[in-house]
């Protein structure tokens, strides 16, 4: 897939009332397009980047379900992320970088700034629109805001307003953050980190369950005290410090308090009601982030919709790890999807 750059040069105007002065959006596209090869958008989660083959590669690559040698695949980097669109480390007019300045963007204005990317690329359907996670927020609110854009779209692991129980979750993490002087004092993007570290750490618990920490992290039988765990969560905050900014990592966690999709539409059943693809619903059965009840609930004011669950010992980390499980469902569900060389049956 080919890295590409997108300008919007007129100011574009949020949610919240402010606007970003010139917006900028990194994304991936296949690099061969056939006039008619099926558009598919895949819409990344929280710290990921816009190219699916690096963090979504049991789905996407060459042979896999999402094979940009057969398929048109698009997917874009999210504004107030770190991977090339407008953000925190993003520079101002005045000419510093924007760090805590930088507005707090909802899942809706992620939407409509990359429909003026499909605008742009003269894309006048997408045949299917997935994502997990904060991706399934943005499949959904792009089912919704275009629907008659969206053909066919597949929810795994999301729901159609942020419960109580995540936005907890982010506030905790906003806390670890805010904990940090260097993140307060805003001297470089490089500021936060041990706080980020925290913060990933407190997300992880979320991500994971008490079952699969008890199959890859548990202690030797004579160990004194509790270590690898430990060194798990270290090693997981470590991770994320290298490649990701506490900054970035701020606002995204506004985006996903953002979610809400019944808000000025008379709530989230009228809301759901207005999407016409053909949607799938993903679940999974130990995700305690998004319960399944939560996916349930889509399912039944979908109108078009089938749901499906699948099974892991990883929570909600399993729309990340259970590839195969995926694999089968959407091939199942969607006429188009086709292996060219790798078989689940």
């Amino acid at each position: 897939m080919e890295k590409k750059f997108f300008t919007h040069h007129s100011p574009f105007e949020l949610e919240s009332g402010e606007r970003i002065d010139k917006l900028e959006l990194c994304y991936h596209i296949s690099r061969k397009r056939s006039p008619g090869s099926k558009v598919i958008w895949i819409c990344h989660a929280l710290t990921a980047n816009s190219n699916p083959l690096e963090w979504w590669d049991n789905l996407a690559g060459d042979g896999k379900i999402f094979d940009p040698s057969l398929h048109t695949i698009i997917c874009v980097n999210v504004p107030g992320s770190c991977y090339g669109s407008s953000g925190p480390s993003s520079t101002s007019k005045e000419g510093k970088q924007y760090l805590l300045s930088f507005p707090k963007v909802t899942v809706r204005d992620v939407v409509k700034a990359q429909n003026l990317l499909r605008e742009h690329l003269g894309i006048y359907k997408i045949d299917l629109i997935i994502g997990g996670s904060v991706g399934g927020f943005q499949a959904l609110e792009w089912s919704i805001l275009f629907p008659d854009v969206v053909q066919n779209c597949a929810l795994i692991a999301c729901n159609a307003r942020v419960s109580p129980w995540g936005a907890a979750f982010n506030e905790s993490q906003r806390l670890a953050l805010q904990s940090d002087s260097t993140f307060l004092r805003q001297e470089s993007i490089n500021g936060g980190k041990a706080g980020l570290a925290a913060a990933r750490s407190i997300a992880l618990l979320s991500y994971r369950t008490y079952l699969g920490y008890g199959i890859t992290q548990k202690d030797d039988e004579d160990s004194v005290f509790a270590e690898r765990a430990c060194s798990y969560q270290q090693y997981q905050g470590k991770k994320l410090c290298d490649r990701f900014d506490a900054y970035s990592y701020y606002i995204l966690s506004y985006l996903t308090d953002s979610h809400n999709t019944g808000r000025d539409r008379g709530g989230i059943e009228k809301a759901l009601g207005c999407v016409k693809a053909k949607t799938l619903v993903i679940g999974i059965e130990s995700d305690m982030l998004f319960p399944f009840r939560e996916q349930e609930e889509l399912h039944r004011l979908i109108k078009n919709s089938v749901l499906s669950k699948i099974y892991s010992d990883f929570g909600h980390d399993g729309f990340l790890l259970e590839g195969e499980s995926i694999s089968k469902i959407l091939l199942k569900h969607f006429s188009f999807l086709k292996l060219r060389s790798t078989d689940f049956s």
